[in-house]
């Protein structure tokens, strides 16, 4: 529902439940959440191209770039444990809390017309954005939409609307490689990833029906209060790698 209503915030959810409630270790439940949250950000990208709220262009150019920084941040995984991977995580929600929150209170940002703008154009505005973003997904497990749709708002100028939709397709890219990048250093069980990625399928379909009821602004700083509170608790649960 995170990535349907939000564009994002499906990582930030999976891997604590994975590690916490599930018992997975840090790397196993970074790729599980890489599979889940790849595979449902692609359907639910589907969904928003129907509605016509994906640029291809921007997603494409964007997406391949977070691809190359993800399994890069992977292959970096391999060199830390996972209480650091955890710890990194927390970081990143707390980041995200502050994007979440600010984003909700404002979305009214110059918008641009891409349609006759050049690859490379959009490559020069986006490259480091997207690597910084490709190696944090490969690196933590996080998707990384908390950062690209504010990138994609700022730097790309498109609707809100526009840049969940196109932030579903960047995240699949992204994530995909990233898991790519773990492919034989961490295991699981495919019976357990197919059934919680089934479960975030339905849910991301009903968040993508619902994100034109629901208000976008109120939502997201709720979800940061929410992402504030775990990242907290994460911390505190690895306290030992911060000191």
């Amino acid at each position: 529902m995170a990535l349907g209503l939000l564009g994002g915030g499906g990582s930030i959810l999976a891997v604590p439940i994975l590690v916490y409630a599930l018992g997975f270790g840090a790397k196993e439940a970074i790729a599980v959440s890489l599979a889940v949250v790849g595979l449902t950000s692609l359907l639910a990208a589907a969904e928003h191209w129907r509605e016509g709220h994906v640029r291809f262009r921007l997603a494409l150019v964007f997406g391949l770039v977070t691809a190359v920084g993800a399994y890069l941040g992977a292959y970096l995984a391999g060199f830390v444990d996972g209480s650091f991977q955890l710890s990194l995580f927390a970081v990143a929600m707390l980041t995200a809390a502050i994007f979440m929150y600010r984003n909700g209170r404002s979305e009214d940002h110059e918008k641009r017309d891409h349609s006759g703008e050049r690859v490379m154009g959009i490559l020069a505005r986006f490259a480091l954005p997207g690597i910084g973003v490709g190696t944090l997904t490969g690196l933590v497990g996080v998707g990384g939409g908390f950062l690209i749709v504010p990138s994609l708002v700022l730097l790309g100028g498109i609707p809100m609307e526009a840049a969940i939709g196109t932030s579903l397709l960047v995240i699949a890219m992204n994530s995909f490689a990233g898991l790519a990048g773990y492919l034989g250093e961490a295991t699981f069980p495919l019976g357990l990833v197919s059934l919680f990625s089934a479960l975030a399928v339905a849910g991301t379909f009903a968040g993508t029906f619902l994100v034109r009821f629901v208000p976008g602004g109120a939502l997201k700083r709720w979800f940061a209060v929410l992402l504030v509170l775990m990242a907290l608790f994460i911390l505190y649960e690895n306290w030992h790698v911060i000191l």
